[in-house]
């Protein structure tokens, strides 16, 4: 081989790596802007995931939209969205009003311990029974069981006083009042099991409709706001006679005693 064919060989080599270097350098350019490329999607992509979760983490609640839609009152109440409950024919003024959240252990005792008795005054003519719920242990606790569970005691007052004053005593039962922590009462199945223990309810398609569908969740929140707005009720179960605040009686003779103190007399 000539020389000059070597020289020629060695160009053409150099040139043949050269023209390498430059697909290689370009292909690592190319590699680099898809890299980039894919990151930047992947930040706004990430930013975009991010904007949505503050997006359904500020959008209203489904009890939050409840608060502002059309109220159906159940039957038997009075007042503005029906959040005046009166129970009983008493031709006196006397008035007994309970505060009290469905999830609050007090209450379960208050009506395991004495709530027949007092029950039983308003029946005899002594005094009427008012009540405000509210559900404001939903908001410490976590959950929505107050708020259900008040939902479904207006569709038992829908039926009538006594089926609301059977299903609220079933409800604070030893049997089927659930420890504060837990939220059965959020379920629909459970109000209804509860309630088919109450000969009134037992089997109501009417009622279990007004539960299943929260016919009466749009109340149930005007009542919890009602609770929220009275005044001198800080905690659960608060009883008032003739609007005076007592304290919660630990038994029957506890009760009487406060009667008679309230000047509540037969």
């Amino acid at each position: 081989m000539s020389k000059r064919n070597t020289q020629a060989a060695k160009t053409a080599a150099r040139e043949r790596l050269r023209l390498e270097r430059e697909r290689q350098a370009k292909r690592a350019k190319a590699k680099r802007q898809i890299i980039v490329a894919a990151s930047a999607v992947a930040v706004l992509a990430a930013a975009g995931g991010i904007g949505y979760a503050i997006v359904q983490a500020n959008k209203p609640s489904y009890w939050d939209e409840a608060a502002k839609a059309t109220v159906v009152a159940p039957a038997n109440t009075s007042g503005k969205n029906g959040t005046t409950v009166v129970i009983g024919e008493s031709k006196s003024d006397n008035v007994v009003h309970l505060y009290e959240d469905p999830r609050c252990p007090g209450c379960a005792n208050f009506e395991q311990t004495i709530g027949e008795t007092v029950n039983k005054g308003m029946e005899d003519g002594d005094y009427k029974l008012s009540f405000t719920i509210g559900t404001f242990l939903d908001g410490n606790l976590g959950g929505e069981g107050s708020k259900n569970a008040l939902s479904a005691l207006g569709a038992a007052l829908n039926v009538s006083p006594e089926a609301f004053l059977d299903y609220k005593t079933a409800l604070y039962s030893s049997e089927y009042h659930p420890a504060e922590s837990t939220d059965d009462l959020a379920e629909d199945a459970y109000l209804i099991k509860v309630a088919n223990t109450v000969d009134a309810l037992k089997n109501n398609k009417k009622f279990q409709d007004a539960v299943e569908k929260g016919t009466y969740d749009a109340w149930a929140m005007r009542m919890s706001k009602s609770f929220d707005e009275a005044e001198g009720v800080s905690s659960t179960p608060t009883i008032k006679i003739n609007d005076k605040a007592i304290e919660t009686p630990a038994d029957a003779a506890g009760w009487a005693a406060a009667l008679k103190d309230a000047g509540v007399t037969k």
